[in-house]
């Protein structure tokens, strides 16, 4: 039998190591987040519904959205051993630039609806991890402002193509001035997708206190105090709106877009130009030769057409089809490191990623979405 004696003080101090003691409640909710579902799940709890809904959600039944993350789950690693991994090196060249990490932050609509500190904080991010940041056209911060926020960041302007192709010239005017040096031309949003959790929630920008509205917001006092006592929550590109998300894109965006719309891009815009979008090998073959220096391929997140086609499944074609003449972006369903490994490893120059970051943002604002990173690269 074992002899029973008293452990002695310095064998309980190497055992009993409690965690620091984190005073600010931003920093010990953000500490508890190792995966970017756990910042979904500190998301969840952190904004309205409505907002959480928008960026979680996708279109009708959400299938294209499963679909996407159900292949990136089936890939399966087959690694290499006795190779010396010491020194590891997680850069990519992007149309001819370096990027830290193999991925960046995607364009996102209606940003500090999420969190009242929005673009800036994710281009200030973007500028200390040396990665491309991307501000969409529905952003709620200027294009002047994001670049004075982070003016040593890598700066990109995504643009939808209006019914006004005069205010597409002067957004694109504008964001030559201030630095920014790729274009991204969305061309998957004709019209707007059938956002049902959008709807059912009765979204509008800035959201508006209904009875039900005025309950959740009861549950989230931080959030509403944020919205009401910053600067107002305005889109960055048009004065106003006072309708839902879908009735905007339906009366402001260009049903019309065509590859002449695209001439007229690649003409306007002297910088380098990524088509956002591609959903088939052969719309990839000819945007390239109409100019565009890499392609996305895209299904919106999910958010515009149920079952559209999965960009990972569209990799390996595609790639065939631009036979180098071009990148192979990727984007929808990223969640995890390793979603970015099997992109990279089937091909792909970089991955973009949206919601990921935004769940950071909405968990911890600008130290949410620094999480987001810290969470990928660790994972890569």
């Amino acid at each position: 039998m074992s002899q029973r004696r008293l452990p002695r003080p310095a064998e309980l101090r190497q055992i009993l190591r409690p965690k620091p003691v984190r005073l600010n409640p931003v920093e010990r909710r953000l500490a508890n987040a190792h995966t970017i579902a756990d910042l979904r799940m500190l998301a969840r709890r952190r904004a309205p519904r409505a907002v959480f809904d928008y960026t979680d959600g996708a279109a009708e039944l959400e299938d294209s959205l499963r679909r996407a993350r159900q292949a990136f789950r089936s890939v399966e690693f087959r690694p290499n051993v006795l190779r010396g991994v010491a020194d590891v090196d997680t850069g990519v060249s992007v149309l001819g630039r370096r990027s830290a990490l193999p991925f960046a932050f995607a364009p996102t609509g209606f940003t500090r609806m999420m969190h009242h500190e929005g673009e800036r904080a994710v281009a200030r991010v973007a500028e200390r991890e040396n990665i491309p940041y991307a501000l969409s056209t529905m952003g709620t911060t200027s294009i002047e402002e994001v670049a004075k926020a982070a003016p040593g960041a890598r700066k990109w302007f995504q643009l939808y193509v209006w019914r006004d192709h005069g205010a597409g010239e002067e957004l694109m005017a504008r964001a030559i001035e201030a630095g920014y040096d790729t274009l991204l031309l969305t061309v998957d949003t004709p019209v707007g997708g059938a956002r049902l959790r959008d709807v059912r929630n009765g979204l509008t920008i800035p959201p508006t206190l209904t009875l039900r509205t005025f309950v959740d917001g009861a549950m989230h006092p931080s959030w509403w105090f944020n919205l009401l006592t910053t600067e107002p929550l305005t889109f960055a590109s048009l004065d106003g709106w006072p309708g839902t998300v879908a009735e905007l894109i339906n009366t402001l965006f260009d049903p019309t877009l065509s590859f002449d719309d695209l001439a007229w891009v690649r003409e306007s815009w002297p910088g380098k130009l990524v088509v956002k979008g591609i959903q088939n090998p052969d719309d990839a073959r000819d945007v390239v030769k109409y100019g565009a220096d890499a392609v996305v391929l895209s299904n919106h997140g999910g958010r515009q057409l149920d079952r559209a086609p999965t960009p990972l499944e569209l990799l390996r074609p595609t790639l065939d089809a631009v036979d180098g003449a071009a990148e192979v972006w990727l984007d929808t369903g990223i969640l995890s490191g390793g979603d970015i490994v099997a992109a990279i490893a089937q091909g792909a120059t970089t991955c973009l990623i949206g919601r990921a970051y935004l769940y950071g943002l909405m968990a911890g604002g600008e130290r949410g979405v620094q999480r987001c990173v810290d969470i990928l690269r660790a994972e890569i």
